[in-house]
């Protein structure tokens, strides 16, 4: 189901929470209003629709996936850019990597590995700073 995406900075700036098999439902919502969004954004975090937990989706291309519990667990590259987020106005700089690793579930909860560079990364790293309540 298409959710209404959450602005509210003090509800974003809250840490989430791991994500269990009883939130399928919650990727299901977030993969729906991404592709609502899809004209416009390219990755959401749960928080993104009121949801506190560890889940993100992105968008690939014609692709959407889901990373439950997602951690980075190697990158290089360092690079500075800027960002927009369809929960906040505006574009703000930030630090990011141009190759990650990380470790996550899918959405049938099975345990994953990727290798991201470039965009993708960079997708992956702004939707995983949600869940520390890091805003852009």
């Amino acid at each position: 189901m298409v959710k209404q995406i959450v602005k509210d900075p003090f509800f974003l700036q809250q840490k989430s929470e791991p994500a269990t098999e009883a939130d399928k439902q919650v990727i299901q919502d977030l993969l729906d209003t991404l592709r609502a969004n899809q004209d416009r954004c390219v990755g959401m975090a749960a928080n993104m629709i009121g949801v506190k937990k560890r889940i993100i989706v992105v968008a690939m291309g014609p692709f959407h996936f889901a990373m439950v519990n997602p951690e980075i667990t190697k990158k290089s590259g360092e690079y500075q850019t800027e960002e927009s987020c369809l929960s906040l106005e505006g574009v703000r700089p930030c630090t990011r990597y141009k190759e990650i690793e990380v470790d996550y579930l899918d959405q049938d909860f099975k345990p994953q590995h990727g290798k991201y560079k470039d965009f993708t990364a960079q997708i992956i790293q702004h939707e995983i700073d949600h869940f520390e309540g890091i805003l852009i």
